[in-house]
């Protein structure tokens, strides 16, 4: 497969405003202070601390993930006692009572959706960091796919507070968000901060950097 050959628009002194998008010709590459002309935003020719912000973000959603799975992540408080269900245990209810189609989209959507977005972040880091020349066009649509799907990983967080409002409506129970749904939902949101951060022009940079020299 032939290696891509492109300029980008850096290259060639163009900027672009991350807050609105307006294109802008920068006279000297190396300038640090320059304001786009149309918002008064500062412009850069890649986001500043790119790699370091969607690392730590990364790291931190990492590190919420394992409690996210093993917290409770709803507590239902009856006359019998209290129950704690985790992700999984809900998984396993719902399975076991025949729902199996809404299992296996509770368990896409709250265990392996989540998963896929660190594994899948972790490899654009990685690449970018070793300056891999691999598929950069497949690399480029999986970023593109995990700001669409970023917002689709809080179904459990749905649920848990929909349960919430109708069960306390009917006086039949006490229904809490537990542990587990606030580690979930950081889960979500330092992934998507992670890629927000992220700026997927890096892929290509190397193969600019190779045509220089």
């Amino acid at each position: 497969m032939p290696r891509p050959h492109l300029k980008s628009a850096a290259s060639q002194g163009v900027w672009r405003c991350h807050a609105c998008g307006q294109l802008s010709r920068v006279c000297s590459p190396a300038a640090t202070a320059v304001n786009c002309p149309r918002c008064g935003g500062s412009l850069h020719r890649r986001k500043p601390h790119s790699l370091q912000y969607a690392w730590a973000f990364l790291l931190a959603a990492m590190l919420c993930y394992i409690p996210a799975n093993l917290m409770p992540i709803m507590l239902t408080e009856m006359l019998s006692g209290t129950q704690r269900d985790t992700i999984m245990s809900g998984v396993a209810y719902l399975w076991r009572s025949g729902s199996w189609p809404l299992a296996l989209v509770v368990f896409v959507a709250s265990v392996l959706v989540p998963l896929l977005k660190i594994l899948s972040m972790l490899l654009l880091l990685l690449t970018v960091h070793w300056r891999s020349r691999w598929a950069p066009r497949q690399r480029t649509r999986l970023y593109r796919l995990l700001e669409v799907v970023g917002p689709w990983s809080m179904l459990d967080i749905y649920v848990v507070g929909l349960l919430v409002a109708l069960v306390q409506l009917q006086s039949l129970a006490t229904i809490k968000a537990g542990p587990g749904a606030i580690a979930f939902g950081a889960v979500v949101v330092l992934t998507m901060l992670s890629a927000m951060h992220f700026d997927p022009r890096l892929i290509w940079d190397v193969f600019e950097e190779d045509d220089e020299r």
